[in-house]
């Protein structure tokens, strides 16, 4: 019996040893806390991030939407420090706000990756990693692609592009945003008008139909997310002023949606950046951490993302 229970303890001692706390080799709780199920990209997310969780199996997700607002998802990760979660899994509403929040995780030992969107760089916290898409560089590609649609049009690059920015302090809407005319600024005679839709489809609708109303030649528009676009070309296709496959259209996330109107010619192309690369990378990382105490050799692991059209539908990671 005695040698019974000395394997037994043995067998307990090996578990993984994480900041000096002894977890089970299988049984992990892990939380995972984003901005909110009403955009599309995030039902993806999850979904991706709890179909790895059931094949490395023994570990409970706790995923908890704070409905896009940042007190909210504050005070959802501090139920979970309290609830005694193993790790987090975050994708922080904005660069600076959850930061309070990150902190408390840090005093409680919990060990936070960040996925698809970052915190601010030089905040004074720990985070294990940061997964996601370069965002800056799928500005880039959306930019050029519409320099390359524009020449094809007037023979060089010229015109008027509206661009729709995401959510205000948002790490994806700051990083696309400045991808995107880091390129276009090269080019003088392309005018940009730019607005915020917040991420939302809604915004991207009324927000292009402001501009219709108050601009007389609209040559491109880029989204910094597919919702909005979606919207936009709502709006155009109601406007009765513009001919939306004359319009060039860019998206960024390859929703389903989004590569249907693709295929069907009425969309010209979206910015894939792999979210269920991006939240199984990042899951991955965590559980190896609190499973073997490997740090990652990176502390921030960035997926390059690419440029989607009719022509290479077949290399977007979610299909319609």
């Amino acid at each position: 019996m005695r040698k019974f229970l000395l394997v037994m303890l043995t067998t307990v001692l090996l578990g993984a040893l994480v900041s000096g706390t002894l977890v089970w080799a299988k049984d992990l709780t892990i939380g995972l806390s984003f901005p909110s199920l009403s955009f599309a990209w995030f039902a993806f997310l999850e979904q991706a991030v709890k179909d790895k969780a059931v094949q490395l199996g023994g570990i409970e997700v706790v995923s908890l939407e704070a409905e896009n607002n940042v007190s909210k998802q504050i005070s959802i990760i501090e139920d979970m420090i309290v609830k005694g979660v193993n790790g987090v899994l975050l994708v922080p509403i904005e660069v600076e706000a959850v930061i309070p929040a990150i902190e408390a995780l840090n005093k409680a030992n919990i060990p936070v990756v960040t996925v698809d969107r970052r915190i601010k760089e030089d905040a004074p916290v720990q985070v294990l990693c940061h997964v996601g898409a370069d965002n800056t560089e799928g500005g880039r590609n959306a930019a050029r692609y519409i320099v390359e649609k524009l020449k094809e049009k007037y023979g060089e690059p010229k015109g008027t592009v509206i661009e729709l920015t995401g959510t205000p302090g948002a790490g994806p809407a700051i990083d696309r945003s400045t991808g995107f005319n880091e390129i276009m600024k090269q080019y003088p005679n392309i005018t940009i008008k730019s607005q915020t839709a917040n991420f939302r489809r809604d915004d991207g609708m009324k927000v292009m139909e402001d501009f219709i109303m108050s601009t007389p030649q609209i040559d491109a528009v880029f989204g910094a997310n597919d919702e909005m676009i979606l919207g936009a070309i709502q709006a155009l296709e109601a406007s009765g002023k513009f001919n939306v496959q004359e319009v060039i259209t860019v998206g960024f996330d390859a929703l389903p949606e989004a590569l249907k109107l693709i295929e069907e010619g009425t969309l010209d192309a979206t910015i894939e950046q792999f979210p269920g690369r991006q939240a199984s990378t990042a899951f991955e990382v965590l559980v190896k951490f609190l499973r073997e105490g490997v740090t990652p050799e990176k502390s921030v692991m960035l997926i390059e993302p690419r440029v989607i059209t009719k022509d290479n539908l077949n290399e977007a990671e979610k299909s319609f």
